[in-house]
């Protein structure tokens, strides 16, 4: 059975909506919290597919969360092994540091729902393509990468050039927040760091903002997310059968 590595850096940044899609898929999955357990030492060899999540670190932290160097090995590794990498916010920085890029604080923090343009090469990417020219995403982060050398650049936003890359055939860094459901997002809300995150960026949107945006928009581009992440997770590889969907009170990892 296919089994996919999934790196969490904190217990509120989840799988979210992506969950469902693997395990629905049949596909096993394995966490490494490092938030829990900083000093796990994961050998992506025994795995399918690597998966890195977000996270309130960046890159630079490295000095104080000496994990962040594990996981660049592991990611260099599951490249160096050619199997598909997905990484997303944090992760997609981390994937583009391993690739040489630099990564540095963004001029504009983007929080909240923001148009994703689609490049060229991302509408006709096996994988983003099904987002057509334009989607509502979420995004979270105030860090941001360079484009790394021979990447190809999927998809950029009014406030942010770099926002989706992929790197050979199965590598993505994906800047936003796809995955995030009106769950995610509220917890997101309700939690202080976030909250005075959102408030000391001195953005033109709040918390009441974000909310209405998310009722307006969550269900709607939830399709275009499954979508785009079912074409990732069938680089992996497509188990002979799909499984129900498991119910939700499911454990959060298993092997």
């Amino acid at each position: 059975m296919p089994r996919i590595l999934v790196f969490q850096h904190v217990a509120v940044e989840p799988l979210g909506t992506l969950d469902e899609l693997i395990r629905a898929r049949g596909h096993r999955i394995r966490f490494h919290n490092f938030e829990r357990h900083p000093d796990a030492t994961p050998d992506v060899d025994r795995y399918r597919g690597l998966i890195v999540l977000g996270g309130p670190m960046n890159v630079d932290d490295q000095h104080r969360r000496p994990h962040l160097k594990t996981e660049l090995r592991a990611i260099e590794r599951a490249l160096e092994q050619g199997k598909p990498v997905l990484g997303i916010c944090l992760g997609a920085q981390l994937l583009a540091h391993v690739l040489g890029a630099p990564v540095s604080r963004h001029a504009e923090p983007e929080i909240g729902w923001y148009d994703l343009r689609v490049s060229a090469a991302g509408r006709t990417d096996p994988v983003l393509g099904v987002a057509g020219e334009r989607l509502p995403v979420f995004q979270w982060h105030a860090y941001t990468y360079e484009l790394p050398r021979a990447a190809t650049q999927l998809a950029s936003s009014a406030t942010c050039e770099q926002q989706a890359f992929r790197f050979g055939p199965n590598a993505y860094g994906f800047q936003f927040h796809l995955e995030a459901d009106a769950a995610v997002i509220e917890r997101w809300l309700q939690l202080p760091s976030f909250r005075a995150e959102l408030a000391a960026a001195g953005l033109p949107t709040d918390e009441q903002t974000i909310r209405v945006r998310t009722r307006e928009l969550v269900a709607a581009t939830r399709p275009t997310a499954d979508a785009v992440f079912n074409n990732f997770l069938d680089l992996i590889g497509r188990p002979n059968r799909r499984r129900p969907l498991p119910s939700r009170g499911m454990p959060a990892w298993d092997e």
